[in-house]
């Protein structure tokens, strides 16, 4: 009994010590795989077409709103801030495309000030 708890501590301790490894500097290595959003191809779009639509700005933020999902058609909704001229301004960006095939239907853009 006594020899299986000690081997049983054993390995737990020797796993505590490979899952947690540490730089010489006692700084934690943390090895996670980040998980791509579902939008993040739609994301990318947004910011390729806004630099298209605006290419003398520069987008200093970005926000996902979220998925109006639909039967046949769905819209990915995002906001990103630009700076422009050393103003800034808002732009909505709603994505539109097939739901099944996710075939591009529609982009639409609409400024705001907040």
């Amino acid at each position: 009994m006594l020899l299986k708890l000690i081997r049983l501590v054993s390995i737990v301790l020797g796993l505590m010590v490979m899952t947690n490894l540490s730089i010489g500097d006692g700084t934690q290595v943390l090895h996670a795989q980040q998980e791509i959003p579902s939008y993040a191809k739609w994301g990318s779009l947004a910011v390729r077409k806004t630099k298209e639509r605006y290419p003398d700005a520069v987008i200093v933020d970005y926000l996902h709103i979220g998925k109006e999902y639909g039967m046949m058609n769905s819209t990915e909704k995002f906001k990103l801030w630009l700076r422009r001229d050393g103003k800034e301004f808002g732009v909505f960006i709603d994505i539109q495309f097939e739901t099944e095939s996710e075939k591009l239907i529609d982009i639409k853009f609409r400024e705001t000030d907040r």
